[in-house]
């Protein structure tokens, strides 16, 4: 895993959230399982101490089982810290136990090392039934944090974009009466009235804008939006929090305000927020469609087809739905060497395939996840890679239409 903030890759972000998933499925017989988070900086020989001290305490367990695969899972702990001289540079996390697999006492010791993608601040042992994830899950929330407020004089939406995902947080109406047309002296007080309502609903729009996004982590910017002169009063006067008021990245003229404007000014902060990936995955969803469309020859779907792009290094980018749960199978043929890939669902029946060419039973060579080798062959070859959230329009688009797996070629080719 690469080192670094800010350097955790697509691929590399998907892998890790798989894994999370994984360990939160498994159980253990009793509080057996270790879930060991070692924060940077700390001496392994403190907490080689430690583990010493657990296994003495373990020795009193009194139920014979757990005793043993507590004594076992700790053993397993410390024999792997002894691999590294000193602690890595990001900390270091151990999850270990015995996990029930099926039956009553069918249950296998598995050991999961990794260092964390950022660095680790906090010491953590437990001895559960359930492995602990949630620090590691916390490190990927998504880093791409925006906030946008949609106004006008009657009305405000304010909306949090994290990542790939929208979140309409508040909406607020204001009460203030439209425009006045008598004339005299009572038209004038009528307009400082609407004046001192129109402060007044600015001064609640910077109060909710305070409590929605001033302890937001991660903030990187506000945009602001709505029609007329609204926007530019609210920002241009002293109701924003200085500390937000730092973080306004733009103040963009729309035609609506309210919920329909926070979805305008999404759209018309596309250029703004090149690093987002909710733009970033609409626009390359745009590009494969557009392909398809234009009948250019360089957008491929369908798992043989990818595969076979991907074997020939002809993909630029490949588009994947977080969704996809399939299995990839290469059977050889003992007998002859036919080779055949397959792509089936994971709870499919197992049933012995013939050889095509000499009826022969067909051993399998290879069998992983469909989503691990399009990754495999995507590394090998250089193409980039996209994984498309399940959450969004696009995301859902991808899944229903396409299969969940989709390519943009480098250049147009037979296949």
């Amino acid at each position: 895993m690469k080192k670094g903030h800010n350097e955790m890759s697509e691929v590399e972000k998907y892998k890790l959230k798989r894994l999370i998933e994984e360990l939160k499925s498994k159980r253990g017989r009793g509080t057996e399982l270790i879930s060991l988070y070692i924060p940077a900086g700390r001496p392994l020989a403190d907490i080689m101490n430690i583990l010493r001290q657990e296994y003495s305490t373990a020795t009193n367990i009194k139920d014979r089982t757990t005793r043993h695969h507590v004594l076992d899972a700790l053993t397993s702990v410390m024999q792997r810290l002894k691999l590294f001289r000193t602690t890595p540079p990001n900390g270091l996390i151990i999850f270990c136990g015995y996990v029930v697999r099926g039956a009553p006492g069918d249950e296998k010791l598995e050991i999961h090392v990794l260092e964390p993608p950022y660095r680790l601040k906090v010491y953590l042992y437990r001895c559960d039934s359930v492995f602990h994830t949630e620090i590691l899950e916390d490190m990927l929330e998504e880093e791409e944090v925006y906030g946008f407020i949609a106004v006008d004089r009657s009305e405000a939406a304010f909306a949090i974009l994290r990542g790939k995902n929208l979140e309409i947080v508040e909406k607020i109406t204001s009460g203030v009466p439209g425009k006045h047309r008598a004339g005299g002296q009572s038209a004038r007080r009528f307009e400082r009235v609407i004046e001192q309502l129109a402060h007044e609903f600015y001064k609640r729009i910077g109060e909710y804008a305070e409590k929605i996004f001033l302890n937001v982590a991660g903030l990187k910017g506000i945009v602001i939006g709505g029609p007329g002169f609204t926007k530019n009063e609210f920002v241009e006067g002293d109701y924003l929090h200085y500390e937000l008021k730092n973080k306004v990245l733009a103040v963009l003229d729309i035609g609506y305000s309210g919920e329909e404007g926070i979805y305008e000014l999404l759209r018309r902060s596309q250029e703004i927020l090149t690093d987002a990936k909710f733009f970033r995955e609409r626009q390359l969803m745009q590009e494969f469609l557009d392909h398809i469309v234009r009948d250019t020859g360089l957008a491929v779907y369908g798992y043989k087809e990818i595969l076979k792009a991907l074997q020939m290094g002809v993909v630029k980018v490949l588009l994947v739905s977080e969704k996809v749960n399939l299995l990839f199978m290469r059977l050889v043929c003992p007998r002859c060497g036919h080779v055949v890939e397959e792509v089936a669902k994971e709870d499919a029946p197992s049933i012995d395939k013939k050889c095509p060419k000499c009826g022969s039973i067909m051993a399998v060579e290879e069998e992983k996840q469909l989503i691990d080798k399009l990754l495999e062959l995507a590394e090998q070859t250089g193409a980039e890679v996209e994984i498309v959230s399940s959450r969004t329009e696009e995301g859902e688009a991808l899944r229903r239409s396409f299969g969940g797996v989709a390519a943009i070629l480098r250049f147009r080719m037979e296949l």
